[in-house]
């Protein structure tokens, strides 16, 4: 009955698996289906590589460079703060805090992942972009350091909990060792836990800026929706997610417009997808 009852759960995990890869599948030709036809008037060169993005004027203008640019200097950004901060409270957390502040620690970095983008998107609005319009003395705070700040914060939980959890599955015996040899304990943290643990670390870094580039509600309220080039970070941006996410209710169903929103949706779906297979393939990477 044992056996029977183990048959049954398998079964039923291998076809929730197998589920799963066959709606990703479906979302990814639905998007083909749609995002191809814009091809039939603008070229896969000129909608990549255009510099203008007007989809309503005459002729439409669909070049998506800029869009394209703004998720990537918003991503940099956030990779740059959220990075180095992350990883340093995975390794307090994991190899430093008392037990009483790890856990209230890990409390409150599960809060901040449980809280909603819209919120943490309006609490920019009424405080970090006033702090940076002041700080840099520019005509309006909502720019690509702003979003890049408030989805740095967005991304520390993911970074946090993987890198330390990668910390922990460390063997015990890697830091009996090095204490052996008469290494201190920070010795012991920089040369022995972080290089053993590098494929995890590494996967928690790929798996937050997935986590970034896909973020929309934030990013749409505190970047300024500007769709030109950017050329500083104290510059407004717009980036792929926030134009679907405000242009898609008002698109006409069946034009240009509307197919080259799905186009942008085939691009951020590429773009995902090789993030966190990659992220993937750094955590089961054996050594």
């Amino acid at each position: 009955m044992r056996k029977f009852k183990e048959f049954i759960i398998e079964k039923l995990i291998l076809i929730c698996g197998l589920a799963s890869i066959f709606f990703v599948i479906l979302i990814f030709l639905f998007l083909l289906k749609e995002g191809l036809s814009v091809f039939k008037t603008v070229s896969p060169f000129k909608l990549l590589f255009g510099k203008n993005w007007y989809p309503i004027s005459e002729p439409a203008q669909l070049g998506i460079l800029p869009l394209i640019l703004g998720s990537l200097l918003v991503t940099l950004g956030a990779a740059l703060i959220s990075i180095p901060i992350g990883v340093a409270c995975a390794i307090y957390i994991a190899e430093v805090a008392p037990l009483k502040i790890k856990e209230l620690l890990k409390a409150g970095i599960e809060l901040l992942a449980a809280i909603p983008s819209v919120v943490l998107g309006f609490i920019g609005m009424v405080t970090l972009v006033p702090w940076v319009k002041s700080i840099f003395k520019l005509p309006t705070g909502l720019t690509a350091l702003s979003g890049s700040i408030m989805l740095a914060f967005m991304a520390m939980p993911t970074i946090v909990s993987i890198a330390e959890d990668a910390l922990y599955s460390v063997p015990k015996t890697y830091k009996e060792g090095a204490f052996a040899l008469g290494a201190t304990h920070w010795q012991t943290i920089w040369r022995v836990m972080l290089p053993a643990a590098s494929s995890g670390i590494l996967a928690a870094v790929m798996l937050g800026i997935g986590r970034v580039i896909g973020e929309t509600m934030a990013v749409m309220m505190i970047t300024g929706n500007a769709a030109v080039i950017p050329h500083s970070i104290l510059q407004p941006v717009r980036t792929l997610t926030a134009t679907i996410a405000a242009e898609m209710g008002e698109a006409v169903v069946g034009s240009e417009h509307y197919f080259a929103l799905f186009a942008i949706g085939i691009v951020l779906f590429i773009i995902s997808f090789a993030i966190n297979v990659t992220a993937d393939l750094f955590l089961h990477k054996r050594k």
